[in-house]
């Protein structure tokens, strides 16, 4: 079998988000983490930051979407994330996520797969950097679902 459709090399695609207040108090009542430094503007105006953060992992499911979209239900079922948080995401900054495969390797109906993985701010500051290892299923030329 090849190891078809992906090749070493390959660019995972861009997830773009633009993080605004909204967005990071809709996450903290679907998370139920409501950190002062993500949602009340006075005290973050007094920390290092200046401004409010966008909860790590809100910023990480960026990640896991660009997963999705690159490899469908076989991340849903076997996805690995290891994730380094480099710097904050403020409110107001815009994001884009960054992938690309670095190893490959076939056996029989299965494709392990190793990815460098990460989110950048608009600025070219990296927010996060990790790896993604999946195994990519196949049958008959097509993705188990």
């Amino acid at each position: 079998m090849s190891c078809n459709p992906f090749n070493i090399g390959d660019s995972l695609p861009i997830i773009r988000r633009s993080i605004t207040q909204s967005v990071i108090d809709q996450y903290a009542k679907a998370s139920g983490d409501f950190n002062p430094i993500h949602i009340d503007q006075q005290f973050a105006k007094n920390s290092p930051f200046k401004s409010t953060i966008a909860h790590g992992l809100m910023i990480a499911s960026s990640i896991s979407h660009m997963l999705s979209e690159a490899f469908g239900i076989s991340w849903t079922n076997s996805g690995q994330l290891s994730l380094r948080f480099r710097n904050p995401v403020l409110e107001g900054d815009s994001i884009s996520t960054f992938g690309q495969i670095e190893t490959i390797v076939c056996q029989n109906d299965l494709i392990e797969i190793d990815c460098n993985v990460g989110v950048k701010k608009d600025s070219g500051q990296d927010a996060i950097t990790g790896q993604a290892k999946l195994i990519y299923a196949i049958e008959r030329g097509t993705e188990f679902e």
